[in-house]
Parts: structure tokens; C-alpha cells; sequence
């Protein structure tokens, strides 16, 4: 039959990714929408503004932002498990609590635009394409690592997602760099530069300020503000802790961290900034952290554990989100435990997976150093023992 509804000699071809993209989109677009309004102290300004208040959506944007947050809490659960465990050694910083950061900077970028972030990076690792078990692997040391195992916590990489970075600050000059690379390619692309509060007086991040500024770079400085560097509260390390003003005359938008609704909002009103040839923007994150910096402190030695309670039973963004799409009746709370589970299904499984990786292999040690073809003719170790002689040395030396 079908050979009678098409040109004689041309064969039936599956529709091009681009037209199944356009056919999913029109499909959301058929979709009931919601609207939902934020509280004015979402957002505050320096130089710019203001975000409409009332914002659409609809259910699959909904319920894929949920799954999200869940499947980040999910990971970050497992890798404080595996840790105690002892399985995962050295730094690790997890992200409880701050799940609408990634999430809600997801839903509003390009796959092609750029993130660079500090050393809580497994949300947007995860977000930026690499999969829970490489993750997980990597958190273990182990072969199937996202960085095949040398990376660890601190040092993932996903789809322009440029790390994981664990020099408190070095990432925000990097940031400018990549931006530079976007404008000077004409990509149309721009890059989101992360960093905590705890960075935010790092003399080389006021730098990066000043280039992306003159050059009006495709930029958004944000800052992850979530009250506690190390275990030294934001107001006690500096004098002031508007954040985003520090741009100076760069303009600044802060935004409820909590919300995710109100983060795809802030990260669509920044991105369009930037790509409209205005120049760099600075945006502060208000949100928070459960756990302790990292894995080795308890956090609440200099903080109290009701205030801990206190904002997770008030300001959880996942508890948040489910409040929201409940009220509007875009999902049942039997779907929404349906997608906890399978969250907690899949990671479950990429445990197991996880620690079914091998260790890498030593050769490995002398790997991603140099590129192929630019190596020189030896590699030293720790002891002269250790020396690695590269089989394809640069010609000439």
C-alpha cells in the first residue's frame, strides 16, 4: 500500500533528526500550558531587568525538569553511600540541595552553549550527556570513568561542559577564554562561567571581569552562592555579599537558586544578554547546601542543624517543584513516584555497573598529557624508575 503513496523509484527514508526535533516541538507546543508567578524577591538587578514575572510551561518541560532534580539527588545519595563505603576516596563535594542550579540552566540553554564550574559538578555532568555509571566510575577510580578514571570528583567533562575544576576560581578566567573562542568562531554560542561564593573574591575572577567586558564577550559570571564557603559563612568573608553587583559596570541579576522555574528563566533572560551583543553579565544564585562542603565535614559545626531543617522543609526545590505541579494538576503524585523510583532504578543499576569497572591500567598515568603527534621523548615519574619513553616521539627531537 505504502508503495502506491510514493514516487515510483524513491525509497521510504526515516524522518531527519532535525524533522523529528520540529515534530516533538510542535507536539509540546500543542501541549495545555501553565502559568505560574513568581514573588518579586525572585529576582533583584544591577543594570538590567526586569524578568517577567508570570512564566508559561507546560507538562513535558515539567516532568523532564523533575527528573532531572531527581535523578542529580538520586547520584549524589549513591556517591555519599559509596564514599562511607570507602569506595570512593580523596574530595568529593555532592550537591544536595542545590539541584534547581543545574536543572533549571539546563532547560534553558543550547546543547552547544558552554558550562565550566568548580568542583560540585556532578549535576551537570550528568546534565551535559555523560551517563550515571561513567560518572560513578569515575568517582571510583575506575576504567569506565567519564575521565577514565584520573579524574575523580573534581575533574569531569561532558558535551562543552569544560569541567570540574578543583583551583578555587581558575575556572572563571577559563570561562572568558571559551566565550572568546565562541565569538571569535561566530558559533552563536555564549558560555556560563561558574564559581561559589567562597571564589568570589579571587583577584583573577575581577580579571576575567574586565577582559569579557572590553571584548563584550558571550559570558554570564555566576556565582553559586550557597551561603558557606568551606565552613566560613558569605558574611563573614566579605564585605559585600550582593554578589551580583560586584560586575560593577557589568550589569548583575540575582535569582532565587530554590526555584527552578525562576533558574530557566534568569538563565534565558542572561543567555538572550549575551547573544544580543550586549556584553557579559554577572548573575548570583541564592541556594543552598545540606551537607557539608565536602564529604569530610559534617557542616554543622558553623551552622545549626534546625537551620539545615529549616531549609529543607521550606525551600527543598525538588519538594518544590512537586508542590507546583500537583496544585496545577499536571501530574498525579503516583506519576511523580513513578519517576523517583526509575531514578533510583537506574542509578541503583549504574552502581553495580560502577564498581564492575577495573581499575585503569598504569599505562594510563602517561596518557591526555600531550596531543598525539606532540609528545616529547620521554615522560619522568615520580622516581627515574618510573621514566615512560613515548613510541612516537615528535620528529626532530
Amino acid at each position: 500500500m505504502l508503495s502506491l503513496l510514493r514516487p515510483a523509484g524513491r525509497s521510504l527514508r526515516a524522518p531527519s533528526s532535525s524533522a523529528a526535533r520540529l515534530f516533538s516541538t510542535s507536539l509540546a507546543s500543542r501541549e495545555q500550558t501553565h502559568t505560574f508567578t513568581f514573588p518579586e524577591s525572585h529576582f533583584a538587578y544591577h543594570n538590567c531587568g526586569p524578568i517577567p514575572l508570570e512564566v508559561e510551561t507546560n507538562k513535558t518541560e515539567m516532568l523532564e525538569i523533575y527528573k532531572n532534580m531527581a535523578q542529580i539527588r538520586r547520584l549524589e545519595t549513591a556517591s555519599d553511600q559509596l564514599y562511607k563505603a570507602k569506595l570512593i576516596r580523596g574530595f568529593c563535594h555532592l550537591s544536595t540541595g542545590q539541584e534547581a542550579v543545574a536543572a533549571g540552566m539546563h532547560a534553558a540553554i543550547a546543547k552547544d552553549d558552554a558550562i565550566i564550574t568548580a568542583y560540585r559538578c556532578h549535576g551537570f555532568t550528568l546534565l551535559r550527556g555523560a551517563s550515571a555509571m561513567s560518572i560513578l566510575a569515575e568517582l571510583m577510580g575506575r576504567r569506565d570513568g567519564c575521565s577514565r578514571g584520573k579524574g575523580g570528583s573534581m575533574h569531569m567533562f561532558a558535551h562543552e561542559f569544560y569541567g570540574g575544576n578543583g583551583i578555587v576560581g581558575a575556572q572563571v578566567p577559563i570561562g572568558a577564554g571559551i566565550a572568546l573562542a565562541q565569538k571569535y568562531l561566530e558559533k552563536g554560542t555564549m558560555t556560563f562561567a561558574m564559581y561559589g561564593d567562597g571564589a568570589a573574591n579571587q583577584g583573577q575572577v575581577f580579571e576575567a571581569y574586565n577582559m569579557a567586558k572590553l571584548w563584550n564577550l558571550p559570558v554570564v559570571f555566576v556565582c553559586e552562592n550557597n551561603k558557606y564557603g568551606m565552613g566560613t559563612s558569605d558574611k563573614r568573608a566579605a564585605a559585600s555579599t550582593t554578589y551580583y553587583t560586584r560586575g560593577d559596570y557589568i550589569p548583575g541579576l540575582r535569582v532565587n537558586g530554590m526555584d527552578v522555574l525562576a533558574v530557566r528563566e534568569a538563565c534565558k533572560y542572561a543567555r538572550e544578554w549575551t547573544l544580543s551583543g550586549k556584553g557579559p553579565m554577572v548573575m548570583e544564585m541564592s541556594t543552598y547546601r545540606y551537607g557539608g562542603h565536602s564529604m569530610s565535614d559534617p557542616g554543622t559545626t558553623y551552622r545549626t542543624r534546625e537551620e539545615i531543617q529549616h531549609m529543607r522543609s521550606t525551600n527543598d526545590p525538588i519538594t518544590g517543584l512537586k508542590e507546583r505541579i500537583l496544585a496545577h494538576e499536571i501530574a498525579t503524585e503516583e506519576d511523580l513516584k513513578k519517576i523517583d523510583k526509575e531514578a533510583r532504578t537506574e542509578i541503583d543499576r549504574a552502581v553495580v555497573e560502577a564498581k564492575e569497572s577495573p581499575e585503569p591500567d598504569l599505562s594510563e598515568l602517561f596518557t591526555d598529557i600531550h596531543t598525539k603527534g606532540n609528545e616529547p621523548l620521554f615522560l619522568r615519574g615520580c622516581t627515574p624508575d618510573e621514566t615512560h619513553h613515548f613510541s612516537h616521539p615528535t620528529p626532530g627531537l
